[in-house]
């Protein structure tokens, strides 16, 4: 089981949507990861050096075809933060929900 724990570096709107993506998977292409938020490269770059520097997510550039390609994965301890981040949110919206 998961201890719930709020992580305002998750909760940032396009790094909870990043860090949600990428659970249900392996790993994600950051040109997926982009259409899906509709933002910038620089955009998406910056929201992912900020979870690269909390060792939450690992960048990895596969050559291949025409262009290098970049993906993205969930690192174990991303995977905890994560999941930490969901239960809490999930305690509070069923504590709001015992109080209305």
């Amino acid at each position: 089981m998961t201890d719930a724990a709020f992580d305002e570096l998750i909760h940032a709107p396009n790094r909870l949507q990043i860090c949600t993506m990428l659970a249900a998977v392996d790993a994600m292409e950051f040109s997926v990861v982009r259409e899906a938020l509709s933002v910038s490269d620089s955009v998406l770059s910056k929201h992912l050096k900020v979870l690269q520097g909390a060792s939450y997510i690992e960048v990895r550039k596969v050559r291949g075809g025409s262009y290098p390609r970049t993906w993205i994965s969930l690192t174990p301890q991303g995977r905890r933060a994560v999941a930490g981040h969901i239960a809490e949110l999930r305690r509070i919206v069923e504590l709001a929900e015992a109080d209305g």
